[in-house]
């Protein structure tokens, strides 16, 4: 079987995407790999102390595609009114100045939490959440977000798609469930590589996953 020049480099960019190298925007490219977010926890130092024990160390696991980003292999416990525990929620690192909850809306309805849709780290009066550690328990007053559709990109790549930090997008996915992400925010900085992210619920209702190619509609 014969195999075309453009399949042949759309399953080579999956497969570096999936290894986390994709690859770099070129000229006239308008397609962003797409990277899925699960349910997870940022943790101030404060909070990861309480939750594990004084002078505890976040553990690396992996590299995440941000430059300086790792999944750690910390994992806890998010309790909401409901009192239905979600178990088995992985903790990424660094720590940041304030600890931060992200679910997908299907997780609001078993916690039964009501968190606003936001840019991570804008969580004022957003939804309180509890956390569960092996050492102590947190409960934020507020921390517990859905994230927005947002595409990371260097500033590289902002110059090459016409775009700057701040702006929103339309998305077009043409997956096996073809779709359109309307305003999406793009976050421009030269710590930043090309991706798009979107949680579980909108992955799975596209019918994509890691690596896939959306097209940016300016």
């Amino acid at each position: 079987m014969a195999y075309d020049a453009a399949f042949i480099s759309e399953i080579v960019n999956r497969v570096m995407a999936q290894c986390g190298d994709a690859p770099a925007v070129s000229a006239g490219d308008d397609t962003v790999p797409v990277g899925v977010s699960n349910r997870h926890i940022h943790l101030s130092e404060a909070d990861v102390e309480t939750l594990f024990g004084k002078g505890y160390q976040l553990t690396p696991l992996k590299d995440l595609s941000q430059p300086g980003q790792f999944a750690c292999k910390e994992q806890l416990t998010i309790i909401g009114p409901s009192l239905r525990p979600i178990e088995g929620v992985r903790v990424l690192g660094p720590v940041r100045k304030a600890s931060q909850v992200e679910i997908s809306r299907t997780d609001s309805f078993v916690l039964k939490v009501k968190p606003p849709v936001r840019e991570s780290g804008d969580i004022a009066g957003s939804a309180p959440i509890t956390i569960v550690g092996p050492k102590g328990v947190v409960t934020l007053k507020e921390g517990c977000i859905i994230a927005n559709r947002h595409i990371h990109m260097s500033e590289e790549e902002g110059a090459a798609f016409g775009l700057k930090d701040g702006d929103y997008v339309t998305v077009e996915v043409n997956g096996e469930r073809r779709t359109t992400f309307y305003d999406v925010q793009v976050r421009v900085n030269k710590a930043f590589r090309l991706e798009m992210h979107i949680d579980t619920d909108d992955a799975n209702a596209a019918g994509i996953g890691n690596g896939f190619k959306v097209k940016v509609v300016k």
